[in-house]
């Protein structure tokens, strides 16, 4: 697998995106956002409008009848019951390792809609991170709830054909990618599948491989042509 790093795709992306190890805060002084901003502002107190930016991840035909969540004080909760096995939300920040860049970013709003196996099997992990920074806890602790969870399979193994939508025009992935490109994302465990199964990260491949070993999973992203309201979305990466 080669490093995040190398692959085509800005790579604070590919960071939040899949959730590599957990590490200390980055210490230098050019961080943009070195600690927690005020909770407020990760919130978005129009709950409509979060249903809307959350419903936006994927075509109307599947968000129409979704399950969406939506981000409060304490974790997630169901704003609407769903019917089609598909939940959306949309996810923040920390979600990323620790020392990304946009950890912290309040601006940060990266819409998805999951798949019923990724609801039943990846959800758990964004939920359970979510929770953990919004109860104050150390990077030593959440690295360690985190490990422990999928050890003692607290959080379940990954599903066979866990994927997720993320074709939301309005979606804010990093300071310096802002919406990227509308895509879709696989969720594949680490002993199920590496990167040449899907020729991904190779020249002129439409399949990008992040590996991320906290998480024990590969996520193999795949930019399309149109974002969810079917308008285009940016020239095909070469």
């Amino acid at each position: 697998m080669k490093p995040a790093s190398s692959i085509a795709v800005p790579v604070f992306m590919l960071a939040f995106l899949s959730s590599a190890a957990w590490s200390q805060p980055a210490s230098d002084a050019k961080t943009p956002y070195p600690a927690m901003a005020p909770l407020q502002q990760y919130l978005m107190p129009d709950q409509a409008a979060e249903i809307a930016l959350a419903r936006s991840a994927a075509p109307e035909s599947i968000a129409r009848d979704a399950e969406v969540l939506v981000l409060r004080e304490h974790g997630y909760e169901t704003a609407v019951h769903g019917s089609n096995g598909f939940v959306c939300l949309v996810e923040r920040g920390c979600t990323a390792p620790l020392d990304n860049p946009d950890f912290w970013n309040p601006r940060l709003r990266g819409p998805l809609c999951l798949n019923a196996a990724a609801a039943r099997t990846y959800l758990p992990i964004t939920l359970m991170k979510t929770k953990l920074v919004l109860d104050g806890k150390s990077p030593a602790a959440m690295s360690h709830a985190i490990e422990s969870a999928l050890d003692t399979k607290q959080l379940p193994p990954l599903e066979p054909g866990a994927m997720c939508y993320m074709l939301s025009k309005q979606q804010y992935l990093g300071d310096e990618g802002k919406n990227w490109h509308p895509h879709l994302m696989f969720f594949v465990p680490q002993a199920a599948a590496k990167d040449s199964d899907w020729g991904a990260n190779l020249s002129s491949s439409p399949i990008l491989a992040s590996d991320d070993p906290q998480d024990r999973l590969i996520i193999f992203m795949i930019p399309v042509q149109n974002w969810s309201d079917g308008t285009p979305g940016p020239p095909a990466m070469h």
